[in-house]
């Protein structure tokens, strides 16, 4: 006689049998303990690290001019040892997409040193990115001592990415939703939000357990008025056009010195050249590195007007001449100066336009609009969560079917973009 109750399947934290469930749920709990411990404390040393350096090359600013050659350390290591682990974030996407083989574990050194080199000589690149390649590849290291199912690895890398995320920036309920949301443009892993989640917070907790505090930024108060609202859909419409614009720089300009640059190691000596060039010329070292103090000055100072223009520049040449790190950091100075330009117009409510370009350029840069609203509340406290949705969301429609990760697919179409671009990879559009 036919079994009428067929054993499920075991998926990612789908509903087991009581029998079942509670082994499978004692493994993961031990799993996402692991990654968290792992991946926080990687990300500890890695912010300590990267605090270090920032600082030396703040001391010696001579460091800059030798940008080309530590770009040539950099590109000639990927090159002959890391071209498979050079995709970076889009192959923890193309890995969750369609796995295929287990991420190789030297995508986390290659990155955590990479990024070092890269802010050690001035390159203006973020923490971001190495933080969730670590923390992708850390966790999907697992995959060859436990058996598990597809649905598992892909939950493996998941809870990987937020556990990076959460810990390299202190916003965990945020980096929880910019795991799941960043997979598929439109659309959510609603049964990986729980171990997304619970291994967000762990990861946090351990990078705080080891001494890491992370920046801090200005409560905005809630204030509302026609000008504000005005202002506010303004900058949110502007800020996705600054992403798109980002986005479509850093593609072409890899484009470029992929098909006019035959040896690979050659590009980040191009690039750094071209920086150099800037900083003999007189660009200013706050638009190096990371650019955090400038970036905390924005919030009670008026920037000059080209702040938004130079950032954009010099970390479009970084990254898309091969130098390793972030766009995420740099997103966040090119928004916040593209916020405090609306200063000029109502200085009295400076700190609220240029925490909302702060996120907002992210967001259409990302594609990841609930994310970011729930990382402005996270920074910026709760009052203005609905300025915050409102202007991720504009800033997510307007930057159109356009991403910084080249894999992301078009889970769901967006308004006045092309219906035809479902299902396909942003690589995959015409240009």
């Amino acid at each position: 006689m036919e079994n009428s109750n067929p054993e499920p399947t075991k998926a990612s934290f789908e509903i087991l049998p009581l029998s079942n469930s509670l082994p499978f749920f004692c493994k993961w709990m031990l799993i996402l303990g692991l990654v968290s411990l792992l991946v926080g404390s990687a990300s500890a040393f890695f912010l300590v690290s990267l605090e270090k350096v920032s600082q030396l090359r703040e001391s010696n600013l001579w460091f800059v001019y030798f940008l080309p050659f530590a770009g040539f350390i950099i590109g000639w290591f990927y090159f002959y040892y890391g071209k498979n682990v050079s995709k970076g974030n889009n192959l923890l996407l193309e890995e969750i997409h369609s796995p295929t083989s287990i991420i190789p574990i030297r995508m986390a050194p290659f990155v955590f040193l990479g990024t070092l080199v890269t802010h050690l000589f001035g390159g203006s690149a973020g923490r971001e990115g190495t933080a969730v390649q670590m923390g992708g590849s850390i966790a999907h290291q697992l995959v060859r001592f436990l058996p598990m199912t597809i649905k598992e690895q892909q939950t493996l890398i998941i809870v990987g990415v937020s556990a990076g995320f959460a810990s390299v920036f202190g916003t965990p309920l945020a980096a929880t939703i910019f795991a799941i949301e960043v997979i598929r443009i439109g659309s959510y892993r609603v049964r990986s939000i729980f171990p997304a989640f619970l291994t967000a917070y762990m990861a946090h907790w351990v990078c705080l357990f080891w001494g890491v505090n992370h920046s801090h930024y200005p409560k905005i108060p809630f204030v509302f008025s026609g000008t504000v609202f005005f202002c506010l859909v303004a900058l949110g419409i502007l800020s996705g056009w600054v992403a798109k614009l980002f986005s479509m720089s850093l593609h072409k300009l890899s484009e470029l010195f992929q098909k006019w640059i035959l040896f690979a190691p050659l590009k980040p000596v191009i690039g750094g050249a071209i920086l150099v060039l800037f900083f003999i010329s007189g660009l200013s070292p706050s638009y190096l590195g990371l650019g955090l103090p400038t970036l905390q000055l924005s919030f009670t100072n008026l920037l000059p007007s080209e702040t938004v223009f130079l950032k954009f520049l010099v970390t479009v040449i970084t990254i898309g001449s091969g130098f390793k790190g972030g766009e995420v950091t740099p997103l966040f100075f090119i928004g916040a100066s593209l916020g405090n330009l609306f200063g000029y117009f109502d200085p009295s409510h400076l700190v609220l336009f240029v925490g909302i370009g702060f996120i907002s350029v992210f967001a259409g840069a990302t594609n990841t609009p609930l994310a970011c609203a729930i990382m402005g509340m996270e920074l910026f406290g709760w009052e203005c969560g609905i300025f915050f949705i409102l202007t991720t969301g504009l800033a997510y429609i307007s930057s159109g079917h356009t991403s910084i990760y080249q894999s992301q697919i078009i889970g769901k179409t967006k308004p006045f973009s092309q219906v035809s671009d479902f299902g396909k990879k942003i690589s995959e559009l015409k240009k």
